[in-house]
This record gives structure tokens, C-alpha cells and sequence, in this order.
């Protein structure tokens, strides 16, 4: 009949006005009754899984209506867990915590199943310098005994850390060239089977974040022997920096929130608005700080251009001393 031919054209047409106002909805209503995944690129206990995992209450306080659950997905030196969060199904409900440099050297040591540019940067939550610890019982007491022993020793002294690539494990290269020693590498899975590899004598200095370390620290289960930021931290005012020890060293790990880059703007939008509530909450800030969680506050434009200045200094180590080869 005349006026009523469709055609493929019109369906199509028909379709996409019917699919806007259902997708209109969706987001109107997100987040809903599911949970929203916090994946964890790292076992449980370590201070990644620890911060992660003390926001929950406050962002479900800042974000009417969520409910939040935490999902460790270890492996790969975190590889798995970006892995999960840039492959999620862009809908708001899958986001996860990403580490500087670990997101950035897994991209530029392989070809891994994830850009930088596939993922959507919330803002920075956590700036955690470098630490080198020993067991409390351990000949070394200082950077200097430490550096006189490798020498006299060549590669045995074991150093465990986060993985290869992690921060912790820049900051031994890092000591290795400034020392002009030589050290073997003992990767773990992240920062909890290091502590056990450490209580257990089975290594001789982990590579740690001072942050997750301070309830050792303090329980004297650990010594340091230096810190890898600018300062001294207050919270461990005894700790020298690597610095005032003779090595002009510097290196932390930066941990922020990101979710797939294809989640709807105005989701990104409202958790993005959530994260800054709770950066500002003075009772996460004096939670952050019973945990020893060093807080780091920036916005999302900020946090991805610091992402992306770090991806083109660590190129340039890369070109340098591949750490895959160290």
C-alpha cells in the first residue's frame, strides 16, 4: 500500500530511535540493584586490595543506591586484572584499580590484550613511595652495608618485589646502576607473598611501598634501610631516604581508579563525581591515614595526563634497560 513501505533503511532508523530512549533509561537508572565490580589487579592483603577494599562503605556513601564488590584477579604481573576491566562490558558496572607503572610497562615490555586508551581515568587515589626492607635480624642496617655486601657478594643478594616491571622493581634497578652492584630478582605476585618471602628469610630485601609496610614497621617485624621519596614520611620519621643514604633515587607507585573507556559519559561522569566526594570525606582521609594510605586527590584530566607522562619516561628506560632482561 502506498506509505507504508519500510525497507531495510527504516528498520534500521526505527531501531536506533527505539534503542535511545531504552539506553537513556539504562543509564538513568544505573547504578540499580547490581553491584558494581572493583576489580583488584592483585591478591588479597596487600595495600592495593587494602585501600580498595576500605573505600567500598564510602563510595557506596558517595554514590546513592551502589553496592560495591571487590574482585581480586592476580596474575601476570596485574596484566589479567587491566586485562578484565578494559575488556568489560562498558555499562558501568566494572571498574578497577590501576597502578602506575605497572599499567604502563606491561604495554610497552609485550602486547598485551589492553591499551592505555581503552580505559577511562576516574582520578588518583594513593601515592606510595619505594622502600627497601629487610628482616629484622639482617647483618644490613643501612643502603651503604647493603651496597658493601652486593659488591662483595655478585648476585646474591636476592630482592623480592611486586613483579616484573613493578615500582618496586624499577627502584632496584634503579639501586643496582647507582650502586654498580648486581642483584637477583625474585618476582612475586604481588606485595603479600613478598612479606612471607621476607619473614621467612627466603629473601634478603623486599622492594616494598612504605605505605603497606607500616604496620610491619611498627611491629618490628621488618627494618628499613631507605625510602625512595622526597622526603621523609612523618608517619616513620626514623626511615632515611635513599638520598641521605647516597642515592639519588626517587620512586613510588600511583594507584588510581579506571573504568572500560566506552562506559557512557554521564556514568563516568557521576563515579568520577563520587570519587572527588570521597577524596574530600575527612573521615576516608582520617581512615586512609590509620591505614597508612599516603592519599593523592586528582581529576580525571590530570591523572590520565600524568598515566601518559609516565608511559613516555618509562619508553625511555625502556630503550635504555629493559627490565624484562633484569
Amino acid at each position: 500500500m502506498p506509505g507504508t513501505r519500510t525497507g531495510r533503511r527504516g528498520l534500521l532508523i526505527g531501531a536506533t530511535a527505539l534503542a535511545a530512549p531504552l539506553n537513556a533509561r539504562a543509564q538513568a537508572a544505573w547504578p540499580g540493584e547490581r553491584p558494581i565490580g572493583f576489580i583488584v589487579p592483585f591478591p588479597p592483603g596487600g595495600g592495593t586490595d587494602v585501600m580498595a577494599r576500605a573505600m567500598v562503605p564510602y563510595f557506596e556513601r558517595h554514590l546513592p543506591g551502589s553496592r560495591f564488590v571487590v574482585l581480586n584477579r592476580p596474575g601476570a604481573g596485574a596484566e589479567i586484572g587491566y586485562t578484565a576491566v578494559a575488556t568489560a562490558a562498558p555499562d558501568g558496572y566494572t571498574m578497577g584499580v590501576a597502578i602506575t607503572p605497572s599499567l604502563q610497562t606491561i604495554v610497552i615490555e609485550r602486547t598485551p590484550r589492553y591499551r592505555l586508551e581503552d580505559f577511562f581515568y576516574l582520578g588518583a587515589v594513593v601515592d606510595d613511595p619505594g622502600a627497601f626492607f629487610v628482616a629484622p635480624d639482617s647483618d644490613v642496617r643501612t643502603l651503604t652495608d647493603l651496597a658493601a655486601f652486593a659488591r662483595a657478594n655478585p648476585e646474591r643478594v636476592s630482592v623480592g618485589t611486586a613483579g616484573i616491571g613493578s615500582d618496586d622493581h624499577l627502584l632496584m634497578m634503579a639501586f643496582q646502576r647507582a650502586a654498580n652492584v648486581r642483584l637477583t630478582h625474585v618476582p612475586f605476585a604481588g606485595q603479600a607473598p613478598t612479606i612471607t618471602a621476607l619473614l621467612g628469610r627466603h629473601i634478603t630485601v623486599a622492594a616494598m611501598n612504605i605505605g603497606e609496610s607500616m604496620e610491619l614497621l611498627r611491629q618490628n617485624q621488618i627494618r628499613g634501610l631507605g625510602l625512595a621519596g622526597e622526603r621523609r614520611w612523618p608517619v616513620a620519621p626514623d626511615l632515611p631516604t635513599f638520598r641521605e643514604g647516597g642515592f639519588d633515587l626517587v620512586g613510588g607507585v600511583l594507584r588510581g581508579l579506571i573504568m572500560p573507556a566506552a562506559t557512557p559519559e554521564p556514568i563516568q561522569a557521576r563515579l568520577a563525581a563520587a570519587l572527588d566526594a570521597v577524596m574530600q570525606d575527612a573521615a576516608w582521609q582520617s581512615e586512609a591515614e590509620r591505614l597508612f594510605q599516603p592519599l593523592r586527590r586528582m581529576g580525571p584530566e590530570e591523572y590520565r595526563r600524568a598515566v601518559f607522562a609516565a608511559a613516555e619516561e618509562l619508553r625511555q628506560i625502556w630503550r635504555q634497560t629493559p627490565w624484562r632482561d633484569q
